[in-house]
């Protein structure tokens, strides 16, 4: 199609809220400077709206961290083709000198005709890490696709192995192969998942993969190791594991391999896919170093701590645990997958007037998403200025459920900050912080104690602003206490007596429920209202959370979560889970939810896992619900959101 003239009337006057209406807005109308051409690209919504230039040429990028819908309404005069990245969940790290979870399949294609309609984006989860009370590989993370008229659909990666003789030592195959456990004397050796994509991605930037994707099978243990190896990633293999000596035992765990880097979602590049590195037991030695693109680092010998979940958002593998000999920590989850979809919209010469996160523009704001922790810098055209924002910190954990005996309290919402800041004159560099989810809890079983999660991460706009962590979940029979944070985690069922729900942060966020002598979980605190108390067969749902201010409600990017009325919400607090039969669990964010990215509880059946709070929401995960089989974990935390404004 032609060119429209940048002076056409019908087009100065559109008002599509970004970069190209700020540049016309700026250039066109007399602002200081000369717009050489002005041409639109596609008229579409959905996910986390980046526009940036990279040279002469604007580009808009559609990054979707949770399951939505791409949809096209017009067809642009600039071109209708897209150019996408489709990355799956990497797999859970194994439990117990173990190995590294691999990488998710990564696709990246350019030039795809596209026409007007709906296409559904599905964002695969991270496979769970292995976990007590007996060693165990990690579960392969879950599928992304993008649902074009040829769908692209991509695997998760494998699941790292686990220290035994037996099968739980081979690694799951996936995108990337998971990186095997040491066979423990048995004969042969521990061998690496093989993964399903094509092995090794080419150096440099932006490759276009082909039709089988970009995947490098995992590590392999040889069997004088007691090391594991490296998950797979879309760059390269993971590490084998290193032989022990006789006398030193000093084997280190494998690195996970490195991931690839594309430039779609912001214009720098940017490492997807790593695999997670993987435990060892010898030494005293350091675990294995997670891939570059988000693959989790393992921990080391003598270590009881946890190996380190890949990063949300990369499909990152997630790190093995070490050994301290009689005990260990559990494996890391993987990271969940990403879909960003991009198009030029424009052919122009300007700059924005600082950079970090995702850029926007919408109602006469610059806007600026962090999804992940970066920098907001000011650029040599900035001048002295008021920037509203808004800080949402990680949300906590669920606490899990056990068989026959009760259910665990959903997590707190992450802490809800917003307001406005001076930003002086240039230059300004100002770190920024994205808390990430806290880790769900896991139940051992029937007469035991409960695992209870993790609280979330802190975000900050500088640190003088920080909204605090969501609080983890009372555990179910466990007698643990529900955490207090920026909002408070929901009570659980107490040793004889009523236990009450973690409190929040004044001005940030509000306390979770309380749980009287029943066996019933009560719901997370809210950034807009406290958790409900359970009583007796009546589960306590998540508190509310809060709508983001009018200024971060544009109507063409995905930001935050449904709520009780309209989207853009986040902060809602995890429900409680279940208990008596046939019960379900609290609703996320409220009664009737999951609302504003609080998940909801487990409900009394098997399965009764809590649900993981939506990323980028800071809502806290749902509680495990009562479960015969005989136990249900909690669901994960949702991570934060850090967003800025300034007149453009």
């Amino acid at each position: 199609m032609g060119a429209r003239s940048s002076r056409n009337t019908t087009q100065n006057n559109r008002s599509d809220g970004h970069l190209l209406e700020y540049f016309r807005n700026t250039f066109v109308r007399g602002g200081g400077g000369t717009n050489t051409t002005s041409q639109l690209g596609l008229t579409a919504t959905g996910g986390v709206i980046s526009d940036y230039t990279s040279g002469p040429a604007v580009y808009r990028a559609h990054i979707f961290t949770s399951t939505g819908t791409f949809t096209v309404t017009a067809p642009g005069t600039f071109g209708d083709t897209v150019e996408y990245l489709v990355v799956a969940g990497g797999g859970g790290g194994g439990d117990r000198v173990a190995g590294g979870g691999g990488a998710g399949l990564l696709r990246y294609t350019n030039g795809v005709p596209i026409t007007p309609g709906s296409y559904g984006v599905t964002i695969g989860s991270g496979g769970a890490g292995g976990s007590h009370p007996t060693a165990a590989p990690g579960s392969d993370g879950g599928t992304t696709t993008f649902s074009l008229p040829s769908p692209v659909v991509s695997p998760g990666g494998g699941g790292g192995g686990t220290y035994s003789g037996v099968s739980p030592s081979a690694a799951g195959g996936g995108g990337s192969g998971g990186g095997s456990g040491p066979p423990n004397g048995a004969p042969g050796t521990g061998t690496g998942g093989a993964g399903s994509g094509s092995t090794g991605h080419p150096s440099g930037i932006d490759i276009a993969s082909p039709p089988s994707g970009w995947g490098n099978p995992g590590g392999n243990s040889p069997q004088s190791s007691t090391s594991g190896a490296g998950g797979g990633g879309a760059y390269a293999a993971g590490a084998n594991g290193t032989p022990t000596t006789p006398v030193a035992r000093s084997g280190s765990g494998g690195d996970g391999g490195d991931g690839a880097r594309y430039t779609i979602a912001n214009g720098t590049a940017t490492y997807y896919a790593g695999g997670g590195g993987a435990g060892n037991y010898g030494g005293p030695n350091p675990g294995g170093i997670g891939g570059q693109g988000g693959g989790g680092t393992a921990s080391g010998y003598p270590s009881t701590d946890p190996g380190i979940s890949g990063t949300y958002s990369t499909g990152g593998g997630g790190g093995g645990s070490g050994d301290t000999g009689s005990s260990a920590g559990n494996g890391g989850n993987g990271g969940s997958g990403i879909v960003v979809v991009r198009y030029q919209i424009a052919q122009l010469t300007a700059t924005a007037k600082a950079t970090g996160g995702a850029i926007s523009f919408y109602s006469g704001k610059t806007i600026h998403t962090f999804t992940g922790s970066g920098t907001f810098a000011t650029a040599p055209n900035w001048t002295s200025s008021p920037v509203e924002y808004v800080v949402v910190a990680g949300g906590g954990g669920g606490a899990g459920g056990t068989g026959g005996a009760g259910s665990g309290g959903g997590g707190g919402a992450g802490g809800y900050l917003t307001g406005t800041t001076p930003i002086g004159a240039h230059p300004v560099s100002t770190s920024i912080q994205v808390g990430g989810g806290g880790i769900k809890g896991f139940s051992p079983g029937p007469g035991t104690s409960d695992t209870t999660g993790t609280p979330g991460t802190n975000s900050f706009f500088g640190p003088p602003i920080t909204a605090s962590y969501g609080g983890k979940g009372g555990g179910g029979q466990s007698y643990v206490n529900a955490d207090p944070g920026g909002s408070g985690g929901g009570a659980a069922p107490g040793n004889g007596g009523a236990e009450t729900g973690g409190t929040g942060t004044p001005g940030q966020g509000y306390s979770g429920g309380s749980s009287p002598t029943t066996a019933t979980g009560a719901g997370g605190g809210g950034a807009g209202g406290a958790g409900g108390n359970s009583s007796g067969a009546s589960t306590g749902p998540g508190g509310l959370g809060v709508q983001l201010p009018a200024t971060f409600r544009n109507p063409i990017s995905t930001v935050g979560a449904p709520g009780p009325s309209g989207t853009y919400w986040v902060a809602g607090g995890g429900g409680g889970g279940a208990w008596y039969s046939g019960s379900i669990g609290g609703g996320g964010g409220g009664p009737g939810g999951p609302y504003a990215g609080g998940a909801n509880g487990g409900p009394s059946n098997s399965p009764s896992d809590g649900f993981a709070g939506f990323e980028n929401t800071g809502g806290g995960g749902g509680g495990g619900g009562e479960n015969p089989d005989p136990f249900s974990p909690g669901g994960n935390g949702g991570s934060g959101i850090v967003i800025i404004a300034y007149p453009s």
